[in-house]
């Protein structure tokens, strides 16, 4: 699989009435074609502004602060919004949590997605922009296309409007998809449904998929790599199995510790304690030490660096640092 997108040392922040808040922090990662990237952690750590920040979306007073965004051999920090816009359509789709702020409800759904593809694809024949509607509501499992494609968005349940949306999403044929927390709103028999999709359109398509989420379990169905988040920093990055199955970092520890599956039997499910630091004043060390009951002193002093544990695994804590392990093992 070839790298498509390359994330180098990305910060972001964001000016509010408040203050600047730091929303990425020091960012780095890649993505191959075909791949699911997961990531995760708690919300407001910035999993979000990192993915619109890729597609330069950000909001009001958002802004790069350092680092590059290289997809293939573009760099689109350096692009005006106009090279940007024509990107977009050819490049990125995304898929939001809640599809009906995505979907118009004065419109049958058939339109909607018929101006997707015209957006997409140019002048079409009218024949043809029909065709593909009618592909794309079967390929998301849309059932009686030729008929569901004249109702509104009202007419479907919350997993068929998220399969409309994803088949929106797809009309550009995007080399990256990103998927923002998009089986939050939906019960978990529905929620795997949608998920076995991502799956199959990634496996069909070759598509790379950023998935955006807070749920574990979703994760472990399916990702490929999984990137941790805190802070607005990646803490831990590596294969689903080595996160699931050899964590490092304290706070991915933590997360899997919180998993219900693994508290079968106990009185209390296992929290973390304390808050995540405001990310308008970032502490100057590691920002999870004050959550940490592993934390060293160079933890309030200096932020890690990512240790690597494998080629493809790899965490953001002291405690990996050779100093730390001799010292652990003479006591």
């Amino acid at each position: 699989m070839g790298e498509i997108l390359n994330i180098d040392h990305l910060s972001v922040a964001i000016d509010t009435p408040r203050g600047q808040v730091q929303a990425v922090r020091d960012v780095s990662f890649s993505l191959s074609q075909g791949e699911t990237l997961a990531i995760v952690g708690e919300s407001g750590c910035g999993k979000s502004i990192l993915c619109k920040s890729i597609q330069r979306l950000l909001p009001s007073g958002g802004r790069i602060t350092g680092g590059h965004i290289f997809f293939g051999n573009e760099d689109l920090t350096e692009k005006s919004e106009r090279a940007m816009t024509r990107l977009r359509r050819s490049a990125f789709s995304m898929v939001f949590q809640d599809p009906m702020t995505a979907l118009n409800p004065t419109m049958t759904v058939g339109s909607q997605i018929a101006e997707a593809v015209r957006l997409h694809h140019g002048r079409l024949p009218k024949a043809e922009v029909s065709r593909r509607v009618l592909e794309l509501m079967d390929r998301v499992g849309i059932p009686e296309p030729v008929l569901r494609q004249h109702q509104y968005p009202h007419h479907f349940s919350g997993g068929q409007r998220q399969r409309l949306v994803l088949a929106m999403a797809l009309a550009g044929e995007p080399a990256v998809l990103f998927a923002d927390e998009p089986t939050t709103a939906l019960d978990v028999t529905i929620q795997a449904q949608i998920l076995d999709l991502f799956r199959k359109i990634q496996e069909d398509l070759n598509t790379a998929t950023i998935f955006v989420t807070h749920d574990l379990g979703v994760v472990a169905r399916i990702a490929d790599r999984v990137a941790v988040m805190y802070a607005g920093k990646i803490v831990e990055i590596g294969t689903a199995e080595e996160i699931f199955y050899d964590p490092r970092h304290p706070y991915t520890k933590g997360l899997l510790r919180s998993l219900p599956a693994l508290s079968r039997g106990k009185a209390t499910l296992p929290t973390l304690p304390g808050m995540p630091p405001t990310l308008m004043d970032p502490p100057a060390g590691d920002a999870f030490a004050y959550r940490n009951d592993q934390a060293l002193a160079i933890d309030y002093e200096e932020a890690p660096p990512m240790f690597s544990i494998t080629p493809t695994h790899a965490a953001a804590t002291w405690l990996l640092d050779p100093r730390a392990e001799k010292n652990g093992e003479e006591k």
